[in-house]
């Protein structure tokens, strides 16, 4: 195990480990411990008491969050020619068709989101082994895939995320930055915890949340109270 250094044994010691923190608390002890010289991302980590291996206990969706997620959110829209200008205007970041295809084809995927259109769809389906490893193959169900494009981008740029659970019924997701005010950390936290919450399976009985943990690049994770969400 690495030697902790000691910035980061004094992070620890300011976590107490046998309380559990409510969200306000949480996000203030947060941006108290984070010590890296740079804006650290905020990841909020959720463990769900569901089977993701059963199709009726998949927990999948978007939500916006309130105060954005503080990254400059670099946007392709691929875009039949009458859509360019709706894209370009809405704030994507690159707009195009064929010529971006090619490049995608070749390797390039320097874009956090592709957004696109439903006739356009076809042609992203042999591209989806580089794609898909990346989480850029664009989805009707986070709405990427839509004939209205120009609100897809702003949307995107605005602060919606999209999250899904993993194999292990942990839900990871990056909310915001260390550079946010405590309360707006708070905000974009509890926004998303609301959206899972609603997202409950029916066949799921019982406490549908495990535990909740609130982090930062590098820092120790904060242990959430679920009853206080």
């Amino acid at each position: 195990m690495a030697k902790l250094t000691k910035k980061q044994k004094e992070a620890h010691a300011k976590v107490d480990a046998n309380i559990v923190y409510n969200l306000e608390d949480a996000s203030s002890l947060l941006k108290d411990i984070t010590n890296v010289n740079f804006d650290a991302s905020v990841d909020l980590a959720m463990r769900l008491d569901v089977d993701p291996r059963k199709a009726n206990q998949m927990v999948r969706g978007v939500v916006t969050l309130p105060n954005g997620t503080g990254k400059n959110v670099k946007v392709l829209a691929l875009v039949t020619p009458d859509k360019e200008a709706d894209a370009k205007e809405a704030g994507a970041d690159y707009v195009g068709l064929d010529e971006y295809l090619k490049k995608i084809k070749e390797g390039w995927t320097d874009v956090d989101v592709i957004v696109t259109m439903p006739s356009v769809m076809g042609k992203l389906g042999p591209l989806g082994r580089i794609l898909g490893p990346r989480g850029l193959m664009p989805n009707p169900k986070t709405g990427t895939v839509t004939m209205d494009v120009a609100k897809a981008v702003k949307d995107v740029k605005g602060g919606k995320i999209d999250f899904k659970v993993d194999k292990t019924g942990i839900i990871h997701a990056a909310i915001g930055k260390t550079s946010f005010d405590a309360d707006k950390i708070a905000e974009n936290a509890n926004e998303l915890i609301q959206t899972i919450m609603k997202l409950k399976p029916a066949t799921v009985k019982g406490a549908y949340v495990k535990s909740i943990f609130l982090s930062s690049t590098m820092s120790p994770s904060i242990a959430i109270d679920v009853k206080t969400v």
